[in-house]
């Protein structure tokens, strides 16, 4: 490889900026080349509209994956949540480094922890997927909640609290951590609380899938900073997802976890859940298997998992469904 910079196309946000500042470096590290971020609008960040409203998939990564396509970036960073499950064939993962808290947690005011919210407390999210958890847990254990639809980036969030507009609003943990504000977090939901969305807390780092020799060293280059544990964790959640033909804004959420024995992983943990944004109807469920040592086996996985759910009628409760 040449000492040429390489380009990381990344979305403009604080967030986007912060983690691919931190792959950026990571690159470096293990090209030997610098690396310059390329600042790219996408729909998502233009619309004001709800993501159900818009469709949610795809509208983070189409224009990065277009810049990708035309070779105006050698590679891009994306949230792993916001990538649609069909992989274009131009394009590779390139790698799925190692992934992040991927719990929901609460900023509220007065520090208060999501149970001692009070009576009627509204809570902001633009996430059909939580609003359908939180409600259904306030509903069996006794809890008076609002959930009200919101958007914006982490600022514009937090600031409903703070001018006392809301009293919470949801977020994800690794995007509080990656921007180093972790400490404002009054509460950390647990995952039996609230499943997080598939591929929540994990990066994809993606590139041209080439016949270059340019490219063939840039994709084995990535592969570096692949943890492949972290991508059959996340491969078993996507196909669960696209199984569901759910898009990333429906309301399903997804954790494959490891399960070990000492130091040594041995199993693989996948849960699902699907329900109505008003919480009166969940289908959860979860099965545990050998770790997969394939794409595919981690594919299936999510297939069967999709299957049994399905079966107990969750395609009813995703409403419309999104591809």
């Amino acid at each position: 490889m040449s000492d040429k910079a390489l380009r990381l196309g990344t979305r403009r946000s604080k967030l986007a900026m912060a983690q691919s500042g931190q792959v950026a470096e990571a690159v470096s590290r293990v090209t030997g080349r610098p690396v310059e971020l390329v600042e790219i609008t996408t729909y998502g960040d233009v619309s004001r509209a709800h993501l159900a409203q818009i469709g949610g998939t795809g509208v983070f990564v189409t224009a990065l994956r277009d810049a990708l396509v035309r070779g105006e970036v050698d590679f891009a960073v994306h949230s792993l949540k916001d990538l649609p499950t069909a992989q274009p064939e131009e394009l590779v993962l390139a790698a799925v480094p190692v992934r992040e808290d991927p719990r929901d947690v609460i900023v509220a005011r007065d520090a208060l922890k999501f149970t001692d919210l009070p009576r009627g407390a509204r809570i902001g999210t633009g996430s059909p997927r939580r609003m359908a958890q939180l409600n259904a847990y306030a509903r069996s254990h006794g809890l008076d909640i609002e959930t009200v639809p919101i958007r914006g980036n982490v600022d514009t969030r937090i600031g409903y609290v703070r001018d006392g507009g809301l009293d919470a609003v949801v977020l994800a943990a690794a995007g509080m951590t990656r921007m180093g504000r972790i400490d404002e977090v009054t509460d950390f939901l647990s995952v039996d609380t609230v499943l997080p969305a598939p591929g929540q807390g994990a990066l994809a780092i993606e590139c041209r899938a080439g016949d270059t020799a340019q490219d063939a060293a840039l994709v084995a280059a990535l592969a570096e900073l692949d943890d492949p544990l972290t991508r059959a964790a996340v491969t078993a959640e996507r196909s669960l997802l696209a199984a569901l033909e759910a898009g990333c804004s429906a309301p399903v959420g997804a954790l494959a976890d490891h399960l070990a024995d000492g130091r040594i992983v041995k199993e693989m943990r996948l849960r699902g859940v699907v329900g109505t944004t008003d919480g009166t109807a969940l289908v959860q469920l979860s099965t545990t298997g050998p770790v997969p040592e394939t794409h595919d086996g981690a594919v299936a996985l999510g297939r069967e998992l999709a299957a049994e759910m399905l079966a107990q009628g969750a395609a009813g409760l995703m409403g419309e469904r999104a591809h």
